[in-house]
């Protein structure tokens, strides 16, 4: 076969020279394909000088990469499994991939809608699909129905604006799940459902103007999810009580940071709260978290509360029972599923799960949950109790302070205490003896002059063994013809400490 070597001409009229084509045309049988093949290129090569070469190689680039088979010579890289065809200037998903592809990088591309007959067969062996940086928009709800094994998902910096419902319904085992930098401005609350092995969800940078709580709230929902990023979105009001009672694991990777969130108190002690527990959400990124001002608009970081609302300094609560109760202690740690062991106050240790110790009458039994449960507490079981939490990458020391109040509970209401039944039982008594003194009527029959003792009876039950009233009576016969009072008879009225028997 003679080689053909081609001239580079600026001029739209070249033709080969007469050599070049009769050595074309004298071609045996064998090489008629490749005469038409020929053929083709010369026709061109004659439209490419015409239009320019370098928009030509463009045009030739672009028909190359639209809708055609994967090449893992030109337009993607294949290394085993990995397909890589990033920054390849691709509009549409090569076809023919191979079924034994695991991870498939489209990065970088401008592909711009993702359909649901991108992939017409199943990959059951893709593990890992990124499509950041590609202007995406469009999302079919069937998108991913024949690649049902992804377990890291990346549709980052591109430029959808809503997650519909059920979109990631067929991604049962998903693990990662980037969302970030994009133009999502609402979340269907089905659109995650399903997904119960996603540990980690990027929202980032978008248009976010409600907290999910939902996602980290409800267990039923995503079961390992340890990691919410919503920071750098437009969240103005954040549930702060509910964010407290999350487990520590949760709060460790939930980040919320540069959102113009409203400035209180709550937030302050919120976050104060995680940063001395050194939860990474809030200790990697204490700089960050900011808030607005109420009064001014002003944005000020949130740790500076404490001054610019004198918020008072952040301090640890301790746990607060009563006598003979049953107290469950939490390990609340930074990581989920880590290997936990106590020590009670005094540094008695308490055994594994399913052992029980007893200290002071007071019985605690670790359980199989990492927990500590402390049933019929004392006064004396107050103090510190230590948790020490270990697992491969983290070895986490957690204090618990316990505070046991003096007195019991029964039913809904409080017993007193000592100090107090004390207190109230000597203000019965001193009322009881004023009533004796002063309420009660004499009715002794060792009375001087036994007088009928109803003879005696004055106003308000108090007599007078001399027959008169104590409390006074009205005289004609006095100066001015006044009433006047007889001075009191002292005798009439018994000590309470004298041996004399009471008769009633």
């Amino acid at each position: 076969m003679d080689l053909i070597v081609w001239k580079k001409e600026s001029s739209p009229s070249y033709r080969p020279s007469k050599a070049e084509a009769s050595s074309t045309v004298t071609m045996s049988p064998p090489y008629t394909l490749g005469n038409q093949v020929t053929g083709m290129f010369f026709s061109s090569m004659r439209a490419c000088a015409a239009v320019g070469w370098s928009l030509c190689f463009s045009l030739l680039l672009l028909g190359r990469a639209e809708g055609s088979a994967l090449n893992c010579h030109t337009t993607c890289i294949c290394a085993s499994n990995v397909v890589s065809c990033s920054k390849m200037y691709l509009t549409t998903v090569p076809t023919s991939l191979p079924p034994y592809t695991a991870v498939l990088d489209l990065s970088y591309n401008n592909i711009t809608k993702l359909r649901a007959e991108w992939t017409p067969v199943k990959l059951s062996r893709l593990r890992n699909l990124l499509l950041g940086h590609n202007g995406l928009h469009f999302l079919s709800s069937e998108a991913f129905v024949n690649v049902k094994e992804l377990r890291y998902l990346d549709l980052s910096s591109n430029s959808l604006d809503l997650l519909s419902e059920f979109m990631f319904e067929p991604l049962e085992q998903l693990e990662v799940l980037l969302l970030y930098n994009n133009r999502i401005s609402q979340v269907d609350r089905t659109a995650f459902n399903n997904l119960n092995s996603l540990q980690k969800l990027y929202l980032s940078q978008n248009q976010i103007s409600r907290f999910p709580l939902e996602l980290v709230k409800d267990k039923t929902r995503l079961e390992k999810l340890s990691l919410l990023d919503v920071s750098s979105n437009r969240v103005k009001v954040l549930p702060v009580q509910e964010l407290q009672n999350l487990p520590g694991w949760i709060k460790n990777g939930l980040y919320f940071h540069n959102n113009p969130v409203l400035c209180d108190c709550e937030l302050y002690s919120l976050l104060a709260h995680w940063y001395l527990r050194k939860f990474s959400s809030a200790y990697d990124f204490r700089d960050e978290y900011t808030c607005v001002m109420p009064s001014d608009k002003r944005t000020v970081g949130v740790f500076e509360l404490n001054v610019q609302l004198n918020c008072s300094t952040f301090k640890e609560e301790a746990e607060e029972t009563y006598l003979e109760q049953t107290l469950m202690l939490s390990c609340d740690t930074r990581q989920r599923d880590m290997i936990k062991t106590w020590t009670l106050p005094g540094n008695v240790p308490v055994p594994p799960a399913a052992s029980v110790v007893t200290n002071s009458n007071t019985t605690a039994v670790m359980l199989a949950d990492g927990k500590l449960q402390l049933s019929s507490v004392r006064a004396e079981d107050s103090g510190t109790y230590t948790c020490v939490a270990t697992s491969e990458v983290l070895n986490e020391t957690v204090y618990v302070v316990v505070k046991v109040h003096n007195f019991t509970i029964n039913g809904n209401g409080e017993t007193l205490n000592t100090a107090y039944t004390t207190l109230v039982g000597c203000l019965a008594s001193v009322v009881l003896v004023l009533i004796y003194l002063y309420l009660t009527p004499c009715r002794c029959f060792c009375c001087p002059n036994n007088k009928d003792p109803k003879d005696l009876q004055g106003q308000n039950g108090k007599l007078n063994p001399s027959g008169g009233e104590e409390d006074g009576e009205e005289d004609g016969d006095g100066p001015q013809g006044k009433a006047h009072r007889k001075k009191s008879v002292a005798e009439s009225i018994s000590s309470v400490f004298s041996d004399t028997p009471i008769v009633v």
